[in-house]
């Protein structure tokens, strides 16, 4: 059971509005409340609650899944931070494998989005690296590069990934697949 963190906020006393921050991860705030989820990390409530006051999410905080965005291009993992966002999604992103591979270990990841193309370490290493830990073998992988070439989708697709989506993409369509996807898992 996740405990999150009561704070703030009275807009109208009329119509009182109060907000949770997300759980506390191994000792430090998840990605979402580094100003990646609006409004600023922050959930709202049905109920009141005192600034500081710890409680479960199970009765108050709806089950939030969480993608991690591994893109080298800041415009992609922007906008799909911000599409992903507006469904009610948290998101983490990161800028090549390697920070994706740092993420995926200290967050909690429920899908990820993953480029091929990347500096540092490419979609394929890191993807293969995400399948060889025990704790994230069945995370849900969707790959999203500008190659589309057939031996590219084949390797990709023997690695276990459960799609492959070129660019340039839809994010309606995306968000739609991802959707699919978490339900189905």
């Amino acid at each position: 059971m996740r405990q999150v963190t009561a704070c703030f906020i009275r807009v109208n006393p009329a119509k009182p509005f109060y907000y949770l921050t997300l759980p506390h991860i191994q000792g430090r705030f998840p990605a979402v409340l580094r100003g990646f989820a609006p409004p600023l990390g922050l959930v709202p409530l049905p109920v009141p609650f005192m600034r500081g006051d710890v409680v479960s999410d199970a009765a108050t905080v709806q089950n939030r899944r969480s993608i991690l965005v591994i893109d080298d291009e800041p415009h992609i993992r922007r906008v799909l931070e911000v599409a992903l966002n507006s469904k009610g999604f948290d998101v983490i992103t990161a800028p090549n494998g390697i920070e994706g591979l740092k993420e995926i270990k200290r967050d909690h990841v429920d899908l990820v989005v993953l480029d091929l193309m990347m500096p540092v370490a490419g979609g394929l290493e890191t993807l293969s690296r995400i399948r060889a830990n025990p704790i994230h073998s069945k995370t849900p992988v969707i790959i999203l590069t500008g190659k589309g070439q057939d031996a590219d989708r084949e390797c990709a697709l023997a690695e276990g990934v459960n799609d492959f989506i070129t660019k340039p993409f839809s994010p309606k369509k995306l968000i739609a697949r991802i959707e699919d996807i978490l339900r189905d898992a």
